[in-house]
């Protein structure tokens, strides 16, 4: 099974790229391929046509698109900005929904305060639904983010390290199920 980060933050100083790094290393840990799509390194301007019809985004869009269908499974990271999840993100789902059909997806949230983005992980689980796609009930809300992980993006703590175990455990049984019902039935799958 391959899983797909998207990391959706490009903001400069930004926190939540720590907690994708720190999933792809734990999910690698765990003998899980990874794909950590960092929307900072792949940025795309704002939606003014859908996936294939702009011609100047088109390689862009092309391999972000396949990036994202080559994945079983995917994990939306983003920060926690006015009670929602970023906008980076937003456009970025704009510009897809083949890619997300059918695909169990997990949220991971982090913010400033102690919350750890509780309403950007609701919102999100919302729009995962809207996609076509399964979001995991489980999120992983990383509160306090800025001092959570030391310099070399290790957890300072047992609570992220703790709530990122369960939150992988939890997420990798649904995207298992879901992968394994998806190749025991591929005419329902597509």
């Amino acid at each position: 099974m391959k899983v797909g980060i998207l990391l959706g933050s490009t903001r400069s100083g930004r926190q939540s790229h720590k907690v994708a790094h720190y999933l792809e290393r734990r999910l690698q840990e765990r003998r899980v391929a990874t794909d950590l799509i960092d929307l900072a390194e792949s940025q795309l301007p704002i939606l003014e046509e859908r996936s294939g019809r702009h011609p100047q985004l088109q390689a862009r869009v092309q391999g972000l698109s396949a990036r994202l269908r080559e994945a079983d499974g995917l994990v939306f990271v983003t920060p926690e900005y006015h009670g929602s999840f970023s906008g980076v993100l937003k456009n970025a789902l704009d510009y897809f929904w083949e890619e997300f059909n059918r695909k169990p997806i997990g949220v991971a949230a982090v913010s400033a305060g102690k919350l750890g983005g509780i309403n950007a992980s609701t919102q999100l689980q919302h729009v995962i639904l809207s996609l076509g796609a399964f979001p995991l009930p489980t999120k992983l809300l990383v509160p306090e983010v800025q001092s959570a992980f030391d310099e070399s993006l290790q957890v300072k703590g047992e609570n992220v390290a703790k709530s990122t175990g369960r939150f992988l455990d939890e997420y990798l049984w649904f995207a298992r199920a879901i992968v394994e019902a998806k190749r025991a039935a591929p005419e329902q799958a597509a």
